[in-house]
Parts: C-alpha cells; sequence; structure tokens
C-alpha cells in the first residue's frame, strides 16, 4: 500500500506525507489541471486594461489614463437601449478621458473634437477651480467613473458642444449608473433601497438623453455619435418607452420596420421591441 512506502518518515516530523501516492491517476492529474486552468483563466478587472497616452487639446499637456485592451474583453450582448455588456469588466467606466492638469474632459470618441474657442471656454470656466482626480487608483470604482462622466458633460455645456454630445454623455451615465446597481454587493446596507434611489438617477439622465437625441435628429446629419440613421431612429424608440412617450416610440419603430435603408438585424430589434409596447399603446 502507498502509506506504507512513506511509513518511516514519521521519524522526521514528516509523518502527514506517509499518505502520499507515488503515481498520480491519469484522471485526478487531469481534474487538477481543469482546475488550475480555470483559475488561471479569469482575469481581475486590472488585466483587461493599460495605460494609454494622450495629448491634452486644450492645455497641450502629455498624460496617461485607463483604457481597456481592444479585443481583450469579451461582450456578451447588448440592452434594448444598446448598452454593452462584456464578461469580466463593465468598460463603460473607462470611456472618459481627463487632462488632470487642465480638467478638460469628454468621451473618448469626442476627446480630439474641439475648437479653440471652445479650449478657451474651458480655460476660463473651468480650469482655474479644478482641483483634479485620482489618478493612482489601478481601477475605477463606479463612484469614480460617474465623477469623470460628470464632468464631461460638464465640458460639454461649457465648451457649448453639440447637442448629440450632450444627449451620448447622459446616455453613458445612465449606463453606468445601471451598471452600478447591477453590480452591488449583497451586502450592502438597505440594498432595496439604494438600488430604486439609483434607479431614479438613472431615469433622469435617460430622459435628458432623449430630449437631447431627439433635437439632433431634427438639427444634425447622420452619423451622429457613430450612429447611422436608423440605429439612431431605434434608439430613440427605445428611450421614448423607457421615457413612457409610448406613442413617439411606436411611431419610430413603424418607420424603421419599413425603411428599406435599415438593416434585417434592426428590424428585427424593432419588431421585438413593438411587441413590447402593445400593452401600452
Amino acid at each position: 500500500m502507498a502509506d506504507n512506502l512513506f511509513s518511516d518518515l514519521g521519524k522526521v516530523g514528516l509523518g502527514m506525507l506517509s499518505g502520499l501516492e507515488l503515481y498520480e491517476s491519469e484522471e485526478k492529474k487531469a481534474e487538477v489541471e481543469k482546475k488550475e486552468a480555470a483559475q488561471e483563466a479569469v482575469p481581475e478587472e486590472k488585466d483587461y486594461l493599460f495605460d494609454k497616452g494622450y495629448r491634452c487639446p486644450v492645455c497641450d499637456s502629455e498624460f496617461k489614463t485607463k483604457a481597456v485592451r481592444t479585443g481583450k474583453a469579451k461582450m456578451l450582448g447588448a440592452d434594448t437601449d444598446l448598452r454593452p455588456k462584456y464578461q469580466g469588466i463593465d468598460s463603460l467606466k473607462y470611456d472618459c478621458i481627463v487632462c488632470n492638469k487642465c480638467g478638460y474632459s469628454s468621451l473618448s470618441r469626442f476627446f480630439n473634437n474641439i475648437t479653440s474657442s471652445q479650449a478657451k471656454l474651458v480655460k476660463t470656466n473651468i480650469t482655474p477651480y479644478f482641483k483634479g482626480v485620482d489618478t493612482k487608483c489601478e481601477t475605477y470604482s463606479y463612484d469614480e467613473a460617474l465623477l469623470r462622466h460628470q464632468l464631461a458633460l460638464a465640458n460639454a455645456v461649457i465648451k457649448k458642444a453639440k447637442v448629440s454630445e450632450k444627449a451620448y454623455t447622459c446616455l453613458k451615465i445612465a449606463w453606468l449608473i445601471r451598471g452600478q446597481y447591477e453590480n452591488l454587493p449583497n451586502e450592502t446596507p438597505d440594498k432595496n433601497k439604494v438600488v430604486e434611489g439609483l434607479k431614479v438617477k438613472e431615469k433622469e439622465y435617460i430622459k435628458k438623453a432623449y430630449e437631447g437625441f431627439v433635437a439632433a435628429m431634427a438639427k444634425e446629419m447622420p452619423p451622429i455619435c457613430g450612429m447611422d440613421e436608423w440605429t439612431l431612429v431605434y434608439l430613440v424608440a427605445e428611450l421614448a418607452r423607457q421615457c413612457e412617450d409610448y406613442a413617439k416610440s411606436m411611431k419610430l419603430l413603424s418607420d424603421l420596420i419599413v425603411s428599406k435603408a435599415a438593416s434585417t438585424k434592426l428590424k428585427d430589434r424593432a419588431r421585438e421591441m413593438r411587441k413590447l409596447l402593445h400593452e401600452y399603446v
């Protein structure tokens, strides 16, 4: 028996090794390797990130900020309002760039799209009062990410950005708040109350995003915030549904479904949403 092979080790203080197996079974070896591989395959949030360099278009300073490695996170799907969801990380937390010297901030999509007159507005109205954000953290908490995005929204207002930029930033903030309450630990004190409070905040930003995108559709030419005409129509229809503007939502969905330019995938999404609306309209 295996335990007899090492029976004398107790004399040197290693009696606990008396049951060692001389030859590990292939089944047991494979099971151990599988468990070790599974443990190694679960990266931490910081493993998805790297420090990306930028030059501020307002004050010309160089800095680095956290960004998600391209292709690192696996996309799991999207909510009805197109909020993307990834495995292991909420990439939305890292879509805002902040210059910690002058306070200029925006979503990555708009960061370099700033005129000299807009930069002057930032230097006059934000830079003298800006105290900086935390740049030493390995990852961003939802509170930190929300602070950065609210700073981006304030910058958009100060620099008199397009209404679509302000609307898109509001939408991103709403998505972040949704991610925050979806990922609240079970041990959070008064969790249900906290969730309800966050949902109220989310709805406020959804309403502002809806108002902004409706205005953008009337004033701006597509693509808008990277979306073609019919993707934007779909998004606005969904935001209208969330804001209980059911007639507007149904009208936009109907236009999308009969459009010859909209994709089949988008039309299928619209049909699914229209089913949800039938109980209200």
